[in-house]
């Protein structure tokens, strides 16, 4: 009975979506909708006299969904302190539409202000992107209240069973969850949110990456999936009541209430969003939207460079205590072991926010340490944290309590205030000023020390500020909060979002020019281990540092994790010493940190003979048939999350080549040496052959159909192993 049930209820949801679909069809011989589409998706939108609407979308056949709502254009603005109402109307004259651009134009005469209503292809597959720009015509200075970047209210039957795929930050450390999957049932709530900072809030969920895959629970797995392309404070909610399934996505109106100044002839912008339909459940959607980031959002330069990702030897291993002693042993180890970058880590400055090398640590500066590592061709990157302001004193560093710095500050510092290591306290990059310099500051560190790489970590953006001087809304003082953590003071008031607003356009902004100034610099975007993993960050930065925990299980979990909706290769794992008593664990560490970006974190001179010459084959093997697949091949979730007891494991396939590989991890239980991966992505009819890297199993064949059926059986001897088993079609292409 439950599973007749089951059967009409999606049998019924597939019927709803064409109902929804052929009535608006019917309504479009009347006043047919301006579409934007691509391979993935159709978007129907309409211009009503005083406001739009997106009519509809679909995508795969039975995979349509219809909007119920006009968009919510801003009914009112406050001018001199009063609210004003404003009336919307269409200016078709203003708008233009094609089949991959449309954009409608409304404007309201009194105050005069002028709105964009943008939807854009910009790839021939995947999502399609959606904003909304305000401009300022009335010559007086107007604040807007909040504008969501995208609003929408599905039709659907009241027994379609739904489901939403969400993924969690691995910030700081990733937790024993990382992906959830729930139930879309009736009064469902769900709100996600996302900033620079990932600070855990008691009674909150941690912070996601901001996206959801929303999709009905049949065979086909098919639905729709929205993110945000900005790295400030965000939210998605989502939410059913009977018929009705609502999503809002845009900034994060709490504390609130949210309002931003809007300058006479100056534009406010809500982030973009994107907007795709999918089949194939979180996979599915994942294999498209990966691609679709690399192929729009990211920069195509990166993915030019053969070498992206890169083999990378990292400092941080010696924490603080690095030297140029060291860092010039590191660099000859990294050539001998193959490895292609040195990255210097923190620790080689004078102090926070004095960005200039420590002389007793450098003596010659850090450009003849970058002009070594280039003899060995290695390429050269360096940490820094350059939104930070401490209390050095020496010329060029960014002293907090110098009067114009001071003024910079998020807050106000207490006498007795002192930084970390290496950490002091966040400037408001939203100040003109303090945007000028720190351009200015970033520019010089790249191009003084010779740098291929920058990384930036720490609490680089800020979110909250006590001033009411800034470009930021001022904060309501008798809500403001005020706290303490690890060197930093950080605000908590209702102008939060609108201060990140204004320091994450900047940071971009600052990024942007330093792209165009030296194209093949590479940005990694670190913030204290994966609290900035965001759309908005993948297309201002080269790679993200996913966590802040470097053991095997932290990097398999948070890799597992964001690869979900992020490329593979754009996220590293920092690979630390832990115990490995056997080779097997050895590469067991190594391999925990090679399905994306690989970084070594390690003393690789206390490795032994043997380790030493596994790691050198490690990288090669890396180098030669892992990074390929890495860069361009599907990737398929293949195992439960990792939680270091049981097997867990991740498939690559690229069918244009006809190779892939699969990453086998066996868990830490005594009795459990065989695991049975269940593969995808290959086709049924085809034989592949089957290369057992360490030669768990003598090499062999299977067809696709068992391959994807009963499976591919891996046999480990020993706990807390790995392997990769190679495939390649019986007509690989050479």
């Amino acid at each position: 009975m439950l599973k007749l049930r089951r059967v009409r209820s999606l049998k019924g949801a597939a019927l709803a979506a064409c109902l929804a679909l052929c009535f608006t069809a019917r309504a479009s011989t009347v006043t047919p909708p301006k579409t934007v589409s691509n391979s993935s998706i159709l978007v129907a939108l309409r211009d009503g006299d005083h406001a739009p609407r997106l009519a509809w979308i679909s995508g795969s056949p039975g995979n349509a969904w219809s909007n119920v709502v006009d968009e919510t254009l801003p009914s009112s603005v406050e001018i001199g302190g009063a609210s004003v109402p404003i009336t919307w109307r269409l200016k078709p004259e203003l708008g233009s539409a094609d089949a991959h651009h449309v954009v409608f134009v409304y404007e309201s005469a009194e105050p005069h202000l002028r709105l964009r209503w943008e939807w854009e292809a910009r790839a021939a597959f995947g999502p399609v992107e959606h904003r909304i720009a305000i401009e300022n015509l009335s010559g007086q200075e107007v604040w807007l209240p909040m504008v969501d970047s995208l609003r929408l209210d599905w039709g659907v039957l009241p027994l379609a069973e739904l489901r939403n795929f969400y993924v969690e930050k691995g910030a700081d450390t990733p937790s024993a969850q990382g992906t959830h999957l729930e139930t879309v049932g009736e009064g469902y709530r769900w709100t996600g949110k996302s900033s620079t900072y990932a600070h855990p809030v008691p009674g909150e969920g941690r912070e996601i990456i901001p996206a959801e895959f929303v999709y009905r629970a049949n065979d086909a797995q098919s639905g729709w999936y929205a993110g945000i392309e900005f790295s400030g404070r965000t939210r998605i909610t989502l939410e059913r009541n009977g018929s009705s399934v609502k999503s809002v996505l845009g900034l994060d109106p709490e504390p609130g209430p949210f309002r931003t100044r809007l300058a006479a002839g100056a534009s406010f912008e809500t982030p973009a969003v994107f907007l795709g339909a999918f089949s194939g459940g979180p996979d599915g959607a994942g294999i498209q939207l990966r691609h679709w980031v690399r192929a729009v959002l990211n920069n195509p330069l990166t993915w030019n460079d053969p070498q992206y990702p890169l083999t990378v030897n990292n400092s941080w291993g010696s924490g603080m205590g690095v030297d140029e002693a060291l860092a010039l042993k590191m660099i000859a180890e990294s050539k001998e072991l193959g490895l292609e970058m040195f990255h210097l880590d923190a620790g080689w400055f004078r102090g926070v926010g004095d960005w200039y090398p420590n002389p007793k640590k450098f003596p010659h500066g850090l450009a003849a340490i970058a002009d070594e590592a280039h003899r060995q061709e290695l390429r050269f990157g360096i940490w820094v944290d350059w939104t930070q302001a401490a209390l050095d004193t020496e010329p060029g560093a960014l002293n907090a309590r110098d009067p114009t710095v001071r003024d910079w500050l998020v807050t106000d510092l207490a006498p007795d205030w002192k930084p970390e290591e290496f950490k002091g306290q966040t400037i408001d990059l939203g100040v003109p000023a303090a945007h000028d310099y720190a351009g200015k500051e970033v520019k010089r560190i790249v191009e003084d020390y010779h740098l291929d790489m920058l990384e930036h970590d720490g609490y680089l953006v800020a979110q909250g500020c006590i001033r009411e001087d800034h470009p930021h809304a001022p904060p309501d003082r008798s809500t403001m909060r005020v706290t303490h953590d690890w060197g930093s003071d950080f605000v908590l008031a209702s102008n939060s979002t609108d201060v990140s607003y204004h320091a994450v356009r900047a940071y971009y902004d600052i990024y942007a020019k330093l792209r165009r100034e030296h194209p093949g610099l590479l940005f990694e975007i670190c913030n204290d281990g994966g609290r900035m993993v965001d759309f908005g960050s993948a297309a201002h930065g080269d790679y993200f540092s996913i966590t802040d925990t470097y053991d095997p299980l932290s990097n398999r979990r948070a890799f597992y994790d964001t690869s979900h909706v992020l490329p593979s290769a754009m996220l590293e794992s920092y690979v630390e010493k832990w115990p490995a008593p056997r080779l097997e664990n050895f590469l067991y560490i190594l391999r925990s940190g090679m399905m994306g970006w690989m970084t070594i974190m390690m003393d690789t001179t206390a490795w032994s003979p043997e380790q030493h010459d596994a790691a050198r084959q490690a990288f090669a093997l890396y180098k030669r048939e892992l990074r390929p697949l890495i860069r361009d091949a599907r990737l398929y979730h293949v195992s439960e999350r990792p939680d270091g007891v049981h097997w867990d494991g991740v498939e690559y396939w690229d069918p244009a080549r006809g190779k892939g590989v699969l990453f086998a991890f066996r868990g830490s239980i005594a009795d459990e040496a065989e695991h049975r991966f269940v593969l995808a992505g290959l086709d049924a009819g085809k034989r592949y052959r089957l290369h057992f890297e360490d030669g768990s199993a003598p090499d062999g064949e299977a067809t696709g159909s068992e391959l994807m059926g009963s499976g591919l059986a891996v046999h480990l001897r020993e706990p807390l192993s790995s392997e990769l088993v190679f495939l390649e079609d019986g007509v690989a292409k050479r």
